[in-house]
């Protein structure tokens, strides 16, 4: 009698470790999110010392722009030199560059503009260069499976931090001074600077050798961008959106709360829901894997379009704060997927400068449609920029989603 020999038993696929349990990628994601807790940090403190009359509302606004002025040169630099050498070098650099422009900071705050100013800008550079460092250095760190997982977790520290920072920072105000907070954030920095391990791209080498300028290799990153039509259409929806939309609520939200509805309440509910919002997002993203992944996200994108709707007329305050919890829900549904088909699409030596470009491009002008938003309420009237905004809110990611490779936001799906 023949016996049949028994069947092996078939293996069961790996199971991929949650991607908070791998060191490395928590040793980044901490020094993320200590950067994003200094970043958000600075400008909330040095309202304190508005408040408590050591800044005066023109010093706070100096201030802020040499942030913002650093931020945009140094994101640019930050991009070629992340490419070009050690990423997590990069990153250690940037960080401790802030970390030592922060104890200047505290000790020119109230005594002289200039220092004070320089370190601002020292500050913001630190900050510009680590962003595209830190972007690319998820890709090294983190393998492609999770990369949308690492994501999210990246984007739901910062919303958190954005959610329970503002009372942690007044309540440790009733004790502590601005010059002593600031110290804190600096502390933030090397926090940021020293605790990210290093991913797996190249190193920077010791040996000299004959490398294109620096222009050049930004004309590349460029160049890279422009190989990727979906990157560009999504880009332009997503600047649209930041200028206008971003902007006009940023400006007109303060005044409806104050003249329509006669309460800060509708602002801090608003506010309020947007992070709640924006937390529900990217607990839904790191597990939602839609077919459609580009048009899904342009649809998160283009919801941000409710929160200037909103304000437009005279609504009760339960759906204005229901627009704002929708607009943060959008914005990570759109973050999440961009983020990781970048990584993933974008040629790897050249992903910071890309990153860099997306950086510069979105943020960069989120202050000059600041700027330009209450000369055109003061010309053409609030409820009808709103609903200019609201309007290009809506539009700009339906023309993006246009472009064929959008659909997922991969170059292959080129016709």
């Amino acid at each position: 009698m023949t016996t049949t020999p028994a069947r092996a038993p078939e293996s069961s696929p790996p199971r991929t470790r949650p991607v908070l349990l791998d060191p490395a990628f928590l040793r980044l994601w901490s020094g993320t999110t200590a950067s994003g807790l200094a970043t958000w940090a600075l400008p909330f403190v040095l309202g304190l010392a508005v408040l408590d009359r050591t800044l005066s509302a023109a010093a706070l606004g100096l201030l802020l722009a040499a942030r913002t002025v650093g931020f945009l040169v140094a994101v640019a630099i930050g991009g070629v030199l992340a490419d070009r050498y050690s990423r997590r070098a990069v990153v250690a650099w940037a960080g401790l560059a802030a970390a030592a422009a922060t104890p200047v900071l505290a000790a020119g705050v109230g005594h002289s503009l200039a220092v004070t100013a320089g370190a601002a800008l020292v500050a913001g550079a630190g900050q510009g260069a680590c962003r595209p460092a830190f972007q690319a250095l998820t890709a090294e760190v983190v393998d492609a499976e999770r990369r949308q997982q690492a994501n999210a977790a990246m984007t739901l520290s910062v919303r958190v931090t954005t959610l329970a920072a503002p009372s942690l920072t007044a309540l440790l105000a009733v004790v502590l001074d601005t010059s002593t907070l600031l110290l804190g954030i600096g502390l933030l920095w090397l926090v940021a600077a020293l605790i990210p391990g290093p991913g797996v791209g190249k190193q920077s080498s010791s040996e000299p050798t004959q490398r294109p300028s620096f222009f050049r290799e930004f004309g590349e990153g460029l160049r890279e961008a422009r190989r990727h039509p979906w990157f560009l259409a999504g880009l332009g929806a997503l600047t649209a959106v930041i200028a206008t939309g971003y902007s006009a609520t940023g400006v007109a939200l303060p005044l409806i709360s104050r003249d329509r509805y006669d309460t800060e309440l509708v602002l801090a509910a608003a506010m309020t829901a947007y992070t709640v919002g924006a937390l529900a997002g990217a607990l839904v993203i790191a597990r939602l894997r839609p077919r459609a992944q580009g048009w899904s996200a342009l649809a998160g994108l283009a919801c941000y379009g409710f929160a200037p709707l909103s304000l437009v007329f005279p609504v009760h305050p339960a759906f204005v704060i229901a627009a704002y919890a929708v607009a943060g829900l959008g914005i990570e549904l759109f973050n999440v997927p961009w983020f990781t088909a970048t990584q993933r699409e974008v040629a790897p030596d050249k992903l910071a400068r890309v990153s860099s470009l997306d950086f510069m491009l979105s943020y960069g002008l989120a202050p000059l449609g600041l700027a330009l938003m209450a000369p055109a309420i003061d010309a053409l009237g609030i409820r009808a920029v709103l609903a200019v905004c609201a309007l290009i809110c809506f539009l700009a990611p339906a023309a993006a989603a246009l472009v064929p490779s959008t659909r997922g936001f991969a170059r292959s799906e080129e016709g």
